[in-house]
């Protein structure tokens, strides 16, 4: 037996809960079909008795009453019919509903826990494409496809043996080009599911320019770059306007073919029928139930070319949700250990991105060790690791060779989730909610209370700037913090991640867009911190390195100096000393520019 493709087993899967709407829903429409195949027999009896009543002038058959009795059963029929229609369609629309949500619920589950390095590679346009449109397609097709498969397979089912028992070869007559129908729609299926998939992904990369377009929008017009992103639009956008035309082609071109042959099909049935009943060998009602059953099934028939071009949108669809799934997630540690803290011990680590960004190593056999309670800044000039490093501390990445122990607990044993609660992070690009000024630094711990908002504002040295607002902490910052400045925007961060009162807090470059008071003022409130929690800086400016316990010096992924302040100021030619030597020269020229520009002429 053939094992079941991947997009059954999840379009299966899915309807789990709500598979009981669904069953209802193919009882409520069998009900519907049987009312509605009711119809031509009551055609069928009537003008079978009007034609008896007429050509043998049997008195006792009431014409009127058998149109008035036939008229009454039909409107009858097509009431109940009418009902049982509403309530699969209700039914239906329910269920696929309630699967769609569903679906939604997994994929940003999934998502929210889908590695760093999935997110490095994945196109933020492109996925959200995925999570719309593609989970759209799938619900369109759980609500009415799903029910046309059972209601053409009823019908069939019904009508066809139907056919029969009036006779063989009127069957036939009636069925003869219903094959040519099916395969048609089958061949037109298997070359337009490819059109389907290329159109989804013209409609993704579509997504991805707009969705970059938006997000840089600043960078765009400081770079007078709108023309170009405008044409880059344009492309994309006539992409996709040519694969659905394509597409729509395709379609055009089935719909008109499939209707010859169905209009063909009732013509013979017409013709070879109505041959027949001037022959004498079948009666009028007969041929009208025919007629009428053919007619009945043969669109249902015909739309099995949409319900296939449906379901190969669908499993296109689920294919490429179905990737974002398989996608696994960040490793679980069942039974680990939940409490995180103590010295970090850093031994012959070594890390690379791999893939896009190259094997070249980030961090090459990197040792070191943090007491607890420790302030440490790392140095290093762009590209040294100083960030990769923070990263790996964190779990956001997990390395390939060498150790990091906290605690005397190696890295890889801790709980995932309690090694990001011990750390409190502070980026190099602060990310910024589109809330109010409140609710972004309640990030940090969602129960605290408005004083411990403030305080921990005040330590930023961001609660003057605040207050200053229009509505204070509640304003709101908009997408990404656009409405603060740099500087704003990392306090308002740092502010955030002191809320948390971490285990660990790591200033990666975090000072870097404020002033040097302001610089000075958040630095005497983290020294309060000094002994009782560890502080990493990842710095370039030398004077955020004033409050460290020891300073680090990375280059090219390996430690080359590590010691006080003074301790590497005795050194004759070591790294730090130069940094130190190009600093001290940069701000004397800086300040005898200052003193030419403001002395008197």
């Amino acid at each position: 037996m053939p094992a079941e493709s991947p997009e059954a087993i999840s379009l299966w899967s899915l309807t789990r809960g709500q598979r009981g709407r669904y069953v209802a829903a193919i009882v409520a429409m069998a009900c519907g079909t049987m009312f509605a195949l009711g119809v031509p027999y009551v055609l069928k009896e009537a003008l079978d008795a009007l034609s008896t009543a007429t050509e043998q002038g049997d008195a006792d058959v009431d014409p009127w009453r058998v149109l008035i009795g036939s008229a009454i059963a039909i409107v009858a029929l097509h009431l109940f019919d009418g009902a049982f229609t509403y309530l699969r369609g209700r039914w239906a629309a329910e269920a696929s509903e309630g699967v769609t949500r569903e679906l939604r619920r997994q994929l940003y589950s999934h998502l929210e826990r889908l590695p760093c390095a999935f997110h490095d590679r994945a196109e933020t346009g492109d996925i959200v494409q995925r999570c719309s449109s593609d989970v759209e397609t799938l619900r369109v097709f759980m609500a009415s496809q799903v029910i046309e498969i059972a209601r053409v397979s009823l019908f069939l089912l019904v009508a066809v043996p139907i056919m029969l028992m009036h006779g063989v070869w009127m069957t036939v007559l009636s069925l003869c080009l219903t094959p040519l129908i099916v395969i048609f729609a089958v061949i037109f299926f298997r070359k337009v599911r490819r059109l389907f998939l290329d159109v989804d992904e013209a409609e993704g990369r579509l997504t991805t320019v707009v969705q970059e377009n938006l997000s840089g929008i600043r960078v765009v017009r400081a770079f007078a770059r709108q023309d170009y992103e405008i044409a880059k639009f344009r492309e994309r956008n006539h992409e996709f306007r040519d694969l659905e035309y394509r597409l729509f082609r395709a379609l055009s071109r089935y719909w008109a073919s499939s209707d010859v042959l169905v209009f063909g099909q009732l013509g013979i049935v017409l013709i070879g029928g109505g041959a027949r009943v001037m022959s004498g060998e079948l009666s009028i009602g007969v041929w009208i139930l025919y007629f009428w059953l053919l007619r009945t099934i043969i669109w249902p028939i015909r739309q099995i070319g949409r319900v296939l071009a449906e379901t190969g949108k669908a499993t296109v669809a689920i294919g490429r949700v179905q990737e974002i799934l398989n996608e696994p997630a960040e490793s679980a540690n069942p039974g680990a250990e939940l409490v995180v803290g103590g010295a970090i011990d850093v031994e012959e680590l070594s890390f690379s991105y791999g893939g896009e960004r190259g094997s070249t190593p980030v961090l090459d056999r990197l040792s070191f060790r943090i007491e607890a309670g420790e302030t440490v800044a790392i140095l290093g000039p762009p590209g040294a690791g100083k960030s990769t490093l923070m990263l790996l501390l964190a779990r956001m990445y997990d390395y390939e060779t060498g150790s990091i122990r906290i605690g005397d607990r190696e890295l890889r044993a801790l709980d995932r989730g309690a090694v990001r609660s011990a750390f409190g992070m502070v980026l190099q690009d602060p990310f910024l909610y589109s809330r109010t000024v409140l609710e972004n630094i309640a990030v940090g711990d969602s129960a605290a209370d408005r004083d411990g908002i403030e305080a921990a504002a005040q330590a930023a040295n961001i609660h003057g700037n605040i207050v200053g607002f229009q509505d204070g902490y509640h304003t709101r910052v908009g997408e990404r913090g656009v409405t603060l400045s740099g500087g704003q925007r990392q306090r308002l961060a740092i502010a955030r991640a002191l809320l948390k009162d971490p285990e660990f807090l790591v200033l990666d470059d975090s000072l870097s867009a404020v002033d040097t008071k302001t610089e000075a003022r958040i630095l005497e409130a983290l020294a309060a911190r000094r002994g009782k929690r560890t502080t990493i800086f990842v710095t370039h400016r030398l004077s955020s390195t004033r409050l460290a316990d020891r300073i680090l010096v990375l280059e090219s992924g390996r430690l080359v100096e590590a010691g006080t302040h003074e301790e590497l100021m005795q050194s004759q030619t070591g790294h730090y000393r130069r940094l130190c030597h190009i600093q001290d020269m940069l701000d004397d020229e800086i300040e005898r520019d200052l003193q030419r520009t403001t002395r008197p002429d």
